[in-house]
């Protein structure tokens, strides 16, 4: 079996369009770190999460109970690379217009105009996306995919980078609709926002007393999105051995044919397995991850520490593993075990 990494200077021969700029990507990951860390508390795999997805491009779920900093966190990270920030509240009575705008008349000139959605910016946080109406949520989810927006028959792009952060509460289901699978699919990653330790809350308390965390406060503007677009473009070029990307596709195998390697009394917990979204998204935040961790080139250990946040909403389990208490994340490891490791 190949190496399953390559050394910097051989990653460089490979690279026929220029040399990897890793200090760059590590000065502009510090600067956008030490401002996050200004105002957020605690949170380092949620921090490391919305990095991982903002590198890779893609978007990101996340769920939690409510209070546990997701808006802060996402307008921080905002305000950190000097970006346009809106946040849209779900309920069931939104349109997809109020998302992605509409066209208004104007009676002084007796034409219609544009007047562009909140989803036309840098980070767009839906919160609790699970409240919108189906309808809604397609039109959103569609924006993410196709990165624009059609009003009026007129095109509109959406900017550079694009981010979207969804949240979903796990409580108080009552007057919400579930994200179907196929539109759940479309996050890149799926993070589980997880309460602080003590001795967090207690500096949270701290920093409140301090003004640090008054809402009209904000962090300076650190890097620009001129910064974040050449973080993106070298986190493309980090280096993925054959090995690697086997190691990928394999796992992914797995979860679609999971009885010859977990044993069928676990597999049939297993409703449906990861689509070729899964290996993508693999692909692209193992990238992203190598980069934040200071190398040129993936490990098997970025796949393996990125292995619920990419699969935890993609292995769909079946009525009789949530009756039994049984979590993806306990399925996930066990394919995890026996996918031998390049």
């Amino acid at each position: 079996m190949p190496a399953a990494a390559a050394p910097a200077s051989d990653f460089r021969e490979r690279n026929a369009g220029g040399e990897l700029d890793l200090d760059r990507a590590q000065r502009i990951l510090k600067v956008i770190t030490d401002s996050y860390s200004t105002k957020m508390v605690g949170q380092e795999r949620l921090r490391t999460s919305l990095l991982v997805a903002l590198i890779s491009g893609g978007h990101i779920l996340l769920e939690s109970v409510p209070g546990l900093a997701k808006t802060t966190a996402a307008s921080t990270l905002a305000d950190t690379v000097k970006a346009s920030f809106k946040r849209i509240q779900c309920t069931p009575d939104l349109l997809p217009s109020d998302i992605t705008g509409s066209q208004i008349y104007d009676a002084a000139t007796g034409t219609f105009r544009t007047v562009l959605g909140p989803v036309h910016a840098n980070f767009v946080l839906l919160d609790e996306i699970n409240r919108s109406s189906a309808k809604t949520q397609s039109a959103m989810l569609e924006a993410m995919q196709e990165r624009q927006t059609t009003i009026g028959g007129e095109v509109h792009h959406l900017p550079k980078p694009f981010l979207v952060i969804a949240t979903q509460n796990p409580i108080e289901q009552e007057g919400t609709y579930e994200l179907p699978e196929a539109q759940m699919d479309r996050f890149l990653l799926k993070e589980i926002v997880e309460y602080p330790s003590p001795a967090e809350e207690f500096e949270i308390l701290g920093r409140i007393d301090s003004g640090v965390l008054d809402p009209d406060r904000h962090v300076p503007g650190a890097v620009s999105l001129d910064d974040v677009h050449d973080l993106q473009q070298i986190a493309s070029q980090v280096y993925v051995d054959p090995a690697i990307r086997n190691y990928i596709v394999q796992l992914a195998y797995v979860t679609r044919n999971p009885a010859p390697y977990i044993g069928e009394e676990r597999a049939r917990f297993i409703k449906y397995g990861a689509s070729p979204r899964a290996s993508i998204a693999f692909l692209q935040a193992s990238r992203a991850l190598a980069l934040l961790n200071g190398r040129t080139h993936v490990l098997p250990e970025d796949v393996r520490a990125l292995r619920h946040l990419v699969l935890r909403h993609r292995v769909l389990l079946t009525f009789e593993a949530d009756a039994e208490g049984i979590r993806s994340e306990e399925i996930i490891d066990q394919i995890f075990a026996a996918v031998p490791t390049p």
